[in-house]
């Protein structure tokens, strides 16, 4: 080690920044929001306070970027089942409802806009445990969603005091309105595209319409799984869902619903904008496959008539003069009638 490092790496500030990367690394930190009967919430990240609450506390432990250590601290403090465990461990789950003995466990999907590019949108999964007093949210990234419910909750901790199963509401609420703008999004492109392919002088690329539609077969995927467990959490008095809050669920599952059915739309009007664009690109290659014939058909006398009198004639009755003559009038006459006969026609748009 260089000697201008030696007095750093024994100082008492460098000690205390190496012990807090280990701490760190070895005991990682959770985000943590207490709510009492006074409505007062209090967050922090202190590893104790990962577990269920005392009496009188409601508890919302908020875990991101997981991974097998993170996930056994909850397994052991809380006893969750170790096939949810499994689950949080490796994000590709569909969205689903288990119900088991001291907790329920769900997976809710939002939709997430990259940039202000609606056809490199992409899913985003979210875990829940909901208990009676807890609610633990596991995902990989973070959620702006999320983050707002949280705030809110800081700021007002009366909301997190009306149950678990409530923030478990809000959060679902959340990623379902999420969803609205990436399908505004993906309605007024569809719009776009049905004018350009329409238009002739527009040239549309076939990806944009592909993106299009692998983006509405994504969305529907999740879409529909998801609205049969928003009927579940819906019901009155099903499972962990207070009866008051599943008014509430209601309206999420009335959200996916609509949901639902516009991504439904579009995909019909994709579909139908696929074909569109099919037979304007097959009307293109039939104009320029008649236009190719009809000068085809043109230039094909002109190459007898050329050919004929390129001979070498001696003894005609008109003379060679007379030859060109007639060649010269042949050049004419002999294309004007075929035009003539191809406007009677209607080969000519």
């Amino acid at each position: 080690m260089p000697l201008a490092w030696q007095g750093w790496y024994d100082h008492p500030i460098w000690h205390s920044f190496t012990q807090s990367l280990y701490r760190f690394e070895r005991f990682p930190v959770f985000r943590i929001l207490n709510s009492h009967e006074n409505g007062q919430s209090v967050a922090g990240s202190d590893l104790s306070d990962v577990a269920p609450p005392p009496a009188g506390c409601l508890r919302w432990i908020d875990l991101v970027e997981q991974d097998a250590t993170k996930l056994r601290i909850l397994s052991e403090r809380f006893r969750f089942h170790p096939l949810a465990i499994e689950d949080c461990l490796h994000f590709d789950q569909r969205p689903k409802l288990e119900s088991y003995s001291d907790h329920m466990f769900l997976v809710i999907h939002g939709f997430r806009v990259n940039g202000d590019r609606e056809l490199t949108s992409e899913a985003v999964e979210l875990h829940i445990f909901l208990g009676r007093d807890f609610l633990v949210t596991v995902h990989e990234h973070p959620l702006p969603e999320l983050d707002a419910v949280w705030n809110r909750l800081v700021q007002d901790g009366s909301l997190l005091w009306r149950g678990a199963d409530y923030v478990c509401y809000l959060i679902a609420d959340a990623l379902v309105d999420g969803y609205f703008p990436v399908v505004d999004g993906i309605m007024a492109k569809i719009d776009q595209l049905e004018d350009r392919v329409l238009d002739v002088s527009e040239d549309v690329n076939l990806q944009d319409i592909l993106d299009l539609k692998r983006l509405l077969v994504e969305m529907r995927r999740i879409l529909s799984p998801q609205r049969d467990v928003l009927a579940l959490l819906s019901k009155r008095g099903e499972g962990w869902i207070n009866e008051h809050t599943a008014i509430y669920f209601r309206d999420v599952y009335d959200h996916v619903l609509r949901l639902h059915e516009t991504v439904e739309s579009a995909r019909e009007m994709v579909a139908n904008t696929r074909d569109a664009y099919l037979w304007s690109a097959s009307q293109r290659t039939n104009e320029i496959m008649k236009r190719l014939t009809i000068l085809s058909a043109i230039f094909l006398p002109l190459t007898f008539v050329t050919g004929f009198f390129g001979q070498n004639f001696e003894g005609m009755p008109f003379g060679n003069d007379g030859l060109m003559i007639a060649m010269l009038a042949s050049c004419v006459l002999i294309p004007a009638g075929m035009i003539y006969y191809f406007i009677k026609s209607k080969w000519f748009a």
